[in-house]
């Protein structure tokens, strides 16, 4: 690819561009028919498929297809706006989004940070794998482990607390406030271990004359810690932060209907679960309701990744 823009910009305006270029494309068409195939992937497959977000101005009926459906401008998202689910679903989404960024966004500095401090590499390796294997547990399989622990009759929850109180516990499951600490803390434990591999790559990277240095200074591994690996973790972790930003809106659907009960609901109803149940439900059935609702979301979040112009301002790592 670089020989090919190299000709066409040596060549300039001359009459000898087409035939560089062409002469390029010959010599490197395997690379071009690399880059094709991904190419045609993506447009198939993500970009072609946006045509269907029109429905969300439509009155989308199966008999007449998406073309044929007549326009309702923007009824749907007014009808939307005008709900009583509306505040409850934004706010619930955005309570449970913040919640688990705050939660989750520090914890894997410090294991990557504390990980990095270890002198033995043998207790290292053995934290870092007790650390990284729930990553690989599945949504189904967690909140099964969730709905069993809990559970006030058979789980570990429930026998501590007969044996404690003399009595069955309240039922957390149920509790709506308690809903939300177990999707966080119960997300934290599963990807903290997980996320502090990238921080752990940027520690490596760190300059080790400098620890060197400190040691022959009388330095503690504290201080060192603090003065020179964590001043090396702030380039990632503000990109990664400008990355979740651009999710806040997308809390996921699967671990939030799987937890999700009818003494919880008033706090466990999001975005993405209401949508479900108003356009892929024999109850709702309105694709064009539920597809205004996503692109709303998906508005909101692309707004939100303003989070990279404020970094760009402030310091100067950024995505763009």
């Amino acid at each position: 690819m670089a020989d090919i823009t190299g000709a066409a910009v040596r060549c300039g305006g001359k009459s000898g561009t087409h035939s560089e270029l062409l002469k390029s494309i010959r010599r490197r068409w395997q690379l071009l028919l690399f880059i094709l195939i991904p190419l045609v992937w993506l447009l198939v497959f993500k970009y072609y498929p946006m045509l269907g977000v029109q429905i969300a101005f439509k009155k989308y009926r199966i008999t007449d297809g998406i073309w044929e459906s007549k326009w309702i401008d923007f009824d749907n998202f007014v009808k939307f706006f005008q709900s009583y689910q509306f505040s409850r679903v934004l706010i619930n989404t955005l309570r449970i989004s913040f919640y688990s960024l705050i939660a989750s966004f520090p914890l894997p500095i410090v294991l990557a940070l504390c990980l990095n401090a270890m002198s033995s590499l043998r207790y290292k390796k053995f934290v870092q794998t007790l650390t990284y294997i729930p990553h690989f547990i599945s949504t189904v399989v967690l909140v099964a482990m969730i709905l069993q622990i809990f559970n006030t009759r058979v789980g570990v929850y429930g026998y501590f607390g007969r044996l404690l109180l003399g009595q069955t516990p309240p039922d957390i499951l149920g509790s709506p406030v308690a809903f939300t600490n177990l999707y966080v803390w119960s997300g934290v434990w599963q990807n903290m271990g997980w996320s502090s591999i990238i921080y752990m790559a940027s520690l490596s990277a760190a300059d080790q004359t400098l620890h060197e240095a400190a040691q022959v200074d009388g330095a503690s591994r504290f201080q060192r810690c603090l003065h020179i690996d964590l001043p090396a973790l702030p380039p990632t972790a503000i990109i990664l932060l400008i990355m979740n930003a651009g999710s806040v809106m997308s809390v996921g659907f699967e671990k939030v209907y799987l937890m999700q009960n009818a003494l919880n609901l008033s706090q466990s109803e999001v975005i993405s679960t209401y949508v479900y149940k108003s356009s892929l439900t024999a109850s709702g059935n309105d694709f064009s309701y539920g597809t205004a609702i996503d692109l709303f979301n998906s508005l909101v979040n692309m707004l939100l990744v303003v989070v990279n112009s404020i970094s760009r301002r402030v310091s100067e790592t950024s995505l763009w």
